[in-house]
């Protein structure tokens, strides 16, 4: 355990043993009794809730949050220098009207067990800052569970100089800048069938509370032999290529203002060459810093599109400049009850309104009862705006290789679940013998 995260689990005991003062009590039972009891719910990479068992041992930690006294969200969005900032909402079910919030901000370079420490910690201050408000660490017992876990004691000691340094106390050389390179080449096939593929990319990014500037590139290459019934061989091979940057200004508390542009080329869209400018204006309904649990924004952007051809289109053109505007509107929230998100994007040209887009999506995971819950996801595109098609039209090949893009009216995807567990809920026990054994995959 670092410094930090004792010097702040030390301050919580401290205080609720009376060294610091003693915290007025709400109540001393939960639903298991003197013994806390926990739900956690998050969708993250790193929400690995067998390690939270392990290292987090001093609480029940349940899987329907009716059996429990705090409801615990973690929820992370990507910082400006590529890491995470994860966020902890502890919420008391019942009796218990509490609501607390902590972050912690992981660096791109830490190592995923660093990672999973810390977000451990975080979760460690949080529980007991709970316990200790809530009149849980009167029992005495308990109290003595929880030191024994943490393997602390009183004579502790922390350097006070060590500490959590924030952003505008670095004296940063590379002013925020961000840079990475990356590339990868796979070869495989069988003696019929070998494709290649090659691609690089690359970025630049600067995020402040003020502004936030991305420069993507990337560089692809890709190459298919499939022998056919006939003796011939079917090949194809195509060069893709595209920058794009994003300029954002945070004008207001629920304003920012910015300019997206992209230059690209785009084989299976007919496309040689295609440059664009697009300035853009959103508002969002609640705080930015709200963005991880509940967001509403409005999106409006337009701009003109060089579009250079390969072939000759269905309007007869082998380039053109057409001006096209769009408006977006997003909904996310994830609440106790589970996560629900909706959104609809509106587009067409300037010089033929005709030519539109329209696309609805939505997704939902809904906890209706204890260990019973749905979900269902979709989405849907009314189609009109494909100026690029080639007036030739795909080949078969081509067709049957999703190799070049075909008119079409809509296009949709719709996917429905459900979950339902039962049987005990306070199991806390973790057992990894014959983790990657035990039975057929199927059993697992």
């Amino acid at each position: 355990m670092n410094s930090w995260a004792r010097a702040a689990i030390l301050a919580v005991l401290a205080t609720s043993a009376g060294l610091a003062g003693p915290l007025p009590a709400q109540q001393t039972q939960g639903v298991n009794g003197d013994r806390l009891s926990v739900f956690i719910d998050c969708a993250s990479r790193f929400c690995n809730q067998t390690y939270f068992r392990t290292e987090v041992s001093w609480v029940n930690w349940v899987r329907v949050p009716e059996g429990a006294d705090v409801h615990l969200i973690m929820t992370s969005q990507t910082t400006g220098a590529g890491g995470q900032q994860y966020q902890f909402d502890f919420i008391g079910l019942g009796d218990f009207e509490y609501e607390d919030q902590l972050t912690h901000e992981a660096p791109p370079t830490a190592t995923d067990r660093e990672r999973l420490d810390e977000i451990a910690h975080t979760i460690e201050v949080g529980l007991l800052h709970f316990a200790t408000h809530n009149g849980f660490l009167e029992s005495a017992s308990f109290f003595r569970e929880i030191t024994d876990a943490l393997n602390l004691s009183d004579e502790d000691e922390v350097d006070p100089q060590e500490r959590v340094v924030t952003g505008e106390e670095v004296q940063d050389p590379w002013d925020f800048w961000v840079f990475r390179l990356g590339g990868r080449t796979e070869i495989n096939g069988e003696q019929t069938r070998q494709t290649t593929n090659t691609n690089g990319n690359f970025s630049a990014s600067r995020v402040t509370p003020t502004w936030k500037m991305n420069f993507r590139g990337n560089i692809s290459y890709n190459r298919r032999e499939i022998d056919l019934s006939d003796g011939s061989t079917f090949t194809d091979s195509r060069t893709d290529w595209g920058f794009s940057e994003l300029i954002a200004y945070s004008l207001a508390e629920h304003w920012s203002v910015g300019v997206q542009g992209e230059l690209r080329r785009i084989v299976r869209f007919n496309q040689a060459f295609r440059a664009e400018i697009t300035p853009g204006v959103e508002y969002s309904f609640f705080p930015y810093e709200e963005a991880t649990r509940r967001a509403l924004t409005l999106f409006y952007k337009i701009g003109p599109a060089y579009r250079d051809y390969l072939e000759e289109t269905v309007y007869g053109h082998m380039d053109e400049t057409r001006w096209e505007q769009s408006l977006e509107f997003e909904l996310s929230q994830r609440q106790q009850w589970g996560d629900a998100s909706i959104g609809i994007t509106g587009s067409h040209f300037l010089h033929d309104t005709n030519l539109y887009n329209v696309r609805l999506n939505g997704e939902i995971d809904y906890r209706i009862a204890r260990g019973l819950s749905v979900s269902a996801q979709g989405n849907i595109s009314w189609v009109n705006d494909q100026i690029y098609l080639a007036a030739q039209g795909a080949t078969d090949a081509e067709a049957l290789l999703n190799l070049r893009q075909r008119a079409q009216d809509f296009n949709y995807g719709l996917e429905f679940g459900f979950s339902f567990q039962f049987g005990s809920i306070y199991n806390n026990v973790v057992n990894n013998r014959f983790g990657g054994g035990g039975g057929p995959w199927w059993w697992r």
